[in-house]
């Protein structure tokens, strides 16, 4: 277990509550939007990561460390927003891939008969203040693209290139395989890609 999960743990097991709160507030805004995968609405999300913590609360002196805390944190937030979303008849099983992961990830017109880049993808470099606001403009995109991705590859993609968490803890959390994963991942970032370099192709750049 990692030395600051130790330190954290210790805190609240001497009744600390600050140090409590400094988890809540640590983990928190991530847990709304992992649980918004699975339920129907913002208020939902908000009442099932109400239920983690307080599950968190009151089974957090049985921790037994096998995982990094917040790994054991977003596995209880996950198994009960699936219960929630199947009563609400919207949770997907993460370990079937769609009919769309069958699709190639790039668009085969970009190669040439050699497999290599007909169309490369272009560079962008912010140094201007146009520049700056087209950055805006592209990340608005992206985070609009992000959330139409199918919720299986939202959640991988989130949890690795938004949360900065790692494969391990990406596959142990959403109960997937390795390979799974990164086929999630290449889906979802490829998509991402797509909508950035269509948002280029636009502006000019």
């Amino acid at each position: 277990m990692p030395t600051q999960d130790q330190e954290l743990l210790a805190r609240i097991a001497e009744g600390e509550e600050a140090a409590f709160t400094e988890l809540v507030q640590l983990h928190h805004a991530s847990m709304v939007r992992i649980a918004m995968l699975y339920v129907s609405s913002a208020s939902v999300a908000q009442e099932v990561v109400q239920e983690t913590w307080l599950a968190v609360l009151k089974g957090i002196d049985r921790f037994e460390g096998r995982s990094a805390l917040k790994t054991w944190i977003f596995r209880i937030l996950t198994n009960r927003a699936k219960t929630r979303g199947q009563r609400e008849g919207r949770s997907l099983p993460f370990s079937a891939l769609g009919k769309e992961d069958q699709e190639p990830a790039v668009d085969p017109a970009r190669f040439n008969s050699k497999g290599r880049w007909a169309d490369p993808p272009s560079t962008w470099e912010v140094t201007t203040p146009e520049a700056v606001m087209e950055r805006g403009q592209a990340m608005e995109a992206l985070q609009a693209a992000l959330e139409e991705l199918p919720p299986q590859q939202q959640a991988v993609v989130r949890l690795r290139d938004v949360e900065g968490w790692d494969s391990q803890d990406v596959c142990n959390v959403l109960d997937v395989s390795e390979t799974n994963q990164r086929v999630l991942l290449h889906r979802g970032r490829s998509k991402l890609r797509k909508t950035l370099a269509e948002h280029m192709a636009r502006t000019g750049r």
